[in-house]
């Protein structure tokens, strides 16, 4: 079962958006692993971040998503990467289809509501950054048969 990294980014915790989006996930089928209601260390967000260091936007994101509390997820399913950033839509808002999060909710790109893992090697890398192991809860519900074909 893939896993995916999710983080429900300052605004939409500001704006009393966490339980609809996590809604979402849910009703598209994805099992919950980890969950964590945080306000980010800079340290953290700058490791996080490390990708875009040197970019002219940098600072703005580290800044960003530290300064309000967040929600962080984990969320398991078949293909988990793609099918969440589907669920999440496009980094852009005005681009992202609707009944996307973003497409429904979001305005501008610096206030895109939610980050989605864009692989499963950075995937696996940002759970590991934001989740010690022992966070993780190993789980089955009972309506799995009706979400998966497979065990």
């Amino acid at each position: 079962m893939e896993r995916t990294l999710i983080i429900i980014k300052p605004d939409g915790v500001q704006r009393g958006l966490v339980g609809e989006i996590l809604t979402r996930f849910e009703r598209k089928g994805f099992r919950i692993a980890g969950m964590k209601f945080m306000q980010p260390s800079r340290e953290l967000a700058e490791k996080h971040y490390a990708v875009h260091q040197g970019k002219p936007f940098y600072e703005g994101l580290v800044s960003y998503i530290i300064s309000s509390p967040v929600v962080v997820l984990v969320l398991e399913g078949t293909n988990a990467i793609v099918a969440a950033r589907g669920t999440v839509g496009a980094t852009r808002p005005h681009e992202a289809a609707p009944g996307s999060i973003r497409g429904d909710f979001g305005l501008e790109v610096g206030r895109n509501l939610v980050h989605a893992s864009d692989s499963v090697e950075n995937g696996l890398a940002e759970i590991a950054l934001w989740f010690k192991p022992e966070e993780l809860v190993n789980w089955t519900r009972n309506n799995e048969p009706w979400i998966f074909e497979k065990p």
